[in-house]
């Protein structure tokens, strides 16, 4: 069996169903393997969007996304691409051409060492020098991409190994990954904080809906009567009008959280990174106010402040043995009626201006008309950002997408284009502003070319 067909039946055996791409001539074979394989390809007009075509596929389905592009430039273009997923924790499998392994650093045509370029930007890496490496850096990559953290792993492949041959019993081969650390030890001690708590919040990050625990989420709000706040990657962790969602912390955010968070004597984080852009001097807690973080990931804790509790594991785990241990707690009614005063206030912001010329909130009022609790709505990066989050009506996990961490101006169309190829009968929403769709705006063509409308 050719390098080639056996990196595609490895990625076929693993449910991949789409690859976002361009060729190139060191990925020829992959090309030419993938005209008898169930796999489809989608041919973008950049590389750089072939990696937010990935992206958005992956936010919206929490399956992996595949992109495959050529040796030296292909592979610096995708870099954005995969920095993007790797900022905001997405699972994504970026595989590069390479120039054959006889002739690296010879410089080659069309040879950069995307093996260190993308260091910086993925999780993990492979170049597949010798073909009885692929079956490894497919497996492990593969698992490592979705396991603990998400997030993108590289895989190198040198045209000689894409043309040599393998025994096809070598990829059925199934390697062991180590698996996260946890810590639960703190885990007593946050039970007893909340409660004790007379004024608890939930912070609820981007790693509830990476870890498809919003559900559990909610449950433990309403058991122990705690607002919700969320930063951008956290929108539709709660649904828009649950009573206990007070809106958006951080840059850009609702005057309801800042202020619920600043009267707060608990904040329970989960699956939050405490970025600059969710926890500055002016949304930080109240002298006082005790902290509990549960992340997957230790780098994240005490990145600003000492937090009281931290909690290193499965956000699943810890939630479920949270509401365990929680049972039968009675919540306050006077904190509930605090929460209810600020959301009602905000509740009250005025959208159908009819101002000329018009106003973005009317646009997102608009909008609305359009959005059902099924469309898929991603963004671009901008104030275009900051009025979707704001004002469309989000209710479910994986159903707002955009760009966090990198702030990558031109996500937003191919992301959107990524996220109709996971659900090509769901009705996808892009709002975006001028500048980022004239960085992308060939992908009108990919869009026309797949029928992506």
């Amino acid at each position: 069996m050719r390098g080639s067909r056996a990196l595609l039946k490895m990625l076929e055996d693993r449910g991949v169903t789409k690859i976002f791409g361009y060729p190139g001539g060191s990925v020829l074979p992959v090309y030419d393997e993938m005209l008898d394989s169930s796999i489809d390809h989608i041919l973008v007009r950049h590389e750089q969007c072939a990696g937010h075509m990935a992206d958005g596929f992956a936010r919206a389905s929490g399956r992996p996304g595949v992109c495959l592009v050529t040796s030296g430039p292909g592979a610096t273009n995708v870099v954005t691409g995969v920095g993007t997923a790797f900022a905001d924790s997405v699972p994504m499998i970026a595989l590069t051409g390479q120039v054959a392994s006889g002739a690296l650093g010879l410089g080659t045509f069309q040879e950069v060492d995307a093996f260190s370029l993308m260091m910086p930007v993925t999780k993990y890496g492979y170049r597949v020098l010798e073909l009885p490496q692929l079956p490894r850096a497919v497996d492990e990559g593969w698992k490592i991409c979705q396991m603990g953290r998400p997030g993108p792993v590289h895989i190198d492949l040198p045209v000689d190994s894409m043309s040599s041959e393998i025994d096809e019993s070598f990829i059925y081969k199934s390697y062991d990954v180590r698996t996260p650390r946890t810590d639960l030890s703190g885990l007593p001690a946050a039970i007893e904080a909340i409660k004790t708590s007379r004024k608890p919040v939930i912070l609820a990050g981007g790693g509830t809906i990476g870890s498809d625990t919003c559900e559990q989420m909610v449950k433990l709000a309403e058991l122990i009567g705690a607002p919700v706040v969320t930063p951008l990657m956290g929108v539709g962790a709660i649904p828009y009008d649950h009573p206990l969602n007070l809106g958006t912390l951080g840059m850009h955010g609702r005057i309801s959280a800042y202020s619920i968070i600043k009267e707060a004597d608990l904040v329970i984080a989960l699956g939050c990174k405490f970025s600059d852009r969710t926890y500055s001097p002016h949304t930080r807690v109240s002298p006082g106010c005790r902290i509990i973080h549960v992340d997957i990931d230790s780098t994240e804790f005490n990145k600003h402040d000492a937090m009281s509790v931290n909690i290193l594991g499965d956000l699943r785990t810890v939630i479920d043995m949270m509401i365990e241990g929680l049972s039968g707690i009675k919540s306050h009614p006077e904190w509930l009626a605090v929460a209810a005063g600020y959301r009602a206030r905000c509740a009250q912001c005025k959208t159908d201006y009819d101002d000329t010329p018009i106003l973005p909130q009317r646009i997102m009022h608009e909008l609305n008309k359009f959005i059902d609790d099924d469309t898929i709505v991603t963004t671009d990066v901008g104030q275009n950002q900051m009025w979707a989050m704001h004002h469309l009506k989000i209710r479910r996990p994986r159903q707002f997408i955009s760009s966090g961490s990198f702030g990558t101006m031109g996500f937003g169309l191919p992301s959107a284009l990524g996220a109709k190829c996971a659900f090509p009968d769901k009705k996808v929403v892009t709002v975006v502003g001028d500048g980022g769709l004239l960085m992308v705006m060939q992908e009108l063509a990919t869009a026309v070319a797949e029928d992506l409308p």
